[in-house]
């Protein structure tokens, strides 16, 4: 049972929602957050990332940090740059990137199943990201960056959500990165109602983006004085829930520094030990179409490689993922990179920047690239509900839902 319930988010004026709408605060590092704010006073990096408001010597999870970040906010609602809505509803969030939309429910979803494991997680944490999130949310008194939630598809909420984008939108506006966002509000009492009582009926939630941000939210919520399991508004967290139809899942690729003291043609005879390896005709890019395979560039070639049956394994878990198999059959042992998230010879690429981005890293600092065919949604649900872990840098979900459009504040 998925419990979820309306909320009064405060958002941007409609005027101002375009230049307050900003990248998910862990998607930029701290000089591209500068970058992105210099001459944006509205952007919600300003808030999301607090220190690129301060003198870069001040150390990133520094508490003036959040303290600026606090007085941001209270600021962007004191002066009517924010509105909070009259009564609590749901929104639905619709992105359009590349032709192809994906429409999400805006929600508050409980700590309580979290921390019970309903809402399922399939990767871990790292504790110093978990901390500055926890002193986020303390000192900005709010949530201010959706999870990113994912169900099984339900027809019955589905069609309540038809009904609401036949109206007239709160928001429609295009971004900087050329993806179109529009908001619809769920404001019918009798549709708030069924909405709730149709999640009951949903088995678990999935996490797709932001488990350091949920795991943030529990953290406060547990250290709260009033205990987790209580009804107030600290104990459940900003959420936008997509139906797993919906959700676009890209490939998430690998760019590695050296050889490992191998020659070329001495990493080349390793590899075919274990997978098939035949160059690219014309040189094509390799973007794999399936799973198993994969794509390599290295000396401005591209070859595909494609895993022998004796290192697939047939039963969906975390060991049968591609990322898996190139790890723990060219990565691990052949390039020596035994703990990809400590190795500083390995860098993880999106599959948004494309395989020329890949060419361009193994062209100038690196020296391999490979691409990797994404994983499937029903995959990730399906590890996630037997209680694996998948490796780090596994998924990659585009478009992400931006920051500071819904705000979640408690008292």
């Amino acid at each position: 049972m998925a419990i979820i319930k309306p909320f009064r988010a405060y958002r941007p004026v409609d005027s101002l929602v375009k230049y307050v709408a900003a990248p998910p605060y862990d998607v930029v590092n701290s000089e591209e957050a500068r970058e992105l704010v210099k001459d944006n006073k509205y952007s919600f990096l300003r808030v999301d990332r607090g220190e690129v408001n301060l003198p870069r010597y001040i150390y990133k999870y520094d508490n003036r940090v959040y303290e600026c970040a606090r007085d941001l906010l209270d600021n962007m609602i004191n002066e009517g740059i924010y509105i909070q809505d009259e009564k609590p509803m749901f929104y639905i969030y619709r992105q359009i990137m590349n032709g192809k939309s994906q429409t999400g429910l805006v929600t508050c979803a409980s700590i309580e199943e979290y921390i019970e494991n309903k809402i399922k997680k399939h990767e871990n944490i790292r504790d110093d990201k978990g901390v500055d999130r926890v002193k986020h949310i303390k000192y900005c008194n709010a949530h201010t960056g959706p999870i990113f939630l994912v169900y099984r598809e339900d027809k019955t909420i589905t069609g309540i959500i038809e009904k609401y984008i036949n109206l007239e939108p709160t928001y429609n506006f295009m971004a900087d990165d050329n993806i179109t966002h529009i908001v619809w509000k769920i404001d019918g009492d009798e549709d708030i109602k069924y909405i709730m009582e149709s999640f009951h009926n949903i088995e678990n939630l999935y996490i797709a983006d932001g488990h350091h941000r949920i795991e943030a939210a529990a953290r406060v919520a547990m250290e709260n004085g009033r205990g987790y399991k209580k009804r107030d508004e600290i104990n459940y967290f900003l959420a936008i829930a997509y139906p797993d139809t919906e959700v676009n899942v890209l490939d998430y690729n690998r760019t590695v520094k050296d050889l490992n003291g191998y020659t070329k043609e001495e990493f080349l005879k390793e590899i075919s030990k274990k997978f098939r390896v035949e160059k690219s005709y014309g040189n094509k890019p390799i973007s794999p179409e399936r799973k198993h395979i994969f794509g390599m560039y290295i000396d401005k070639e591209w070859y595909e490689l494609e895993a022998n049956s004796e290192i697939i394994i047939k039963d969906i878990n975390s060991e049968s993922l591609d990322v898996s198999i190139l790890q723990n059959n060219i990565l691990g042992p052949i390039l020596g990179i035994d703990d990809p998230k400590k190795s500083n010879r390995i860098e993880f690429i999106g599959g948004i920047r494309g395989l020329k981005e890949l060419e361009r890293r193994a062209d100038t600092d690196m020296r391999v690239s490979f691409s990797l065919y994404p994983i499937e949604m029903s995959d990730i649900m399906s590890i996630a509900d037997k209680g694996g872990i998948m490796p780090p840098k596994s998924t990659w979900f585009e478009p992400k839902p931006r920051s500071g459009i819904f705000i979640h504040k408690f008292n």
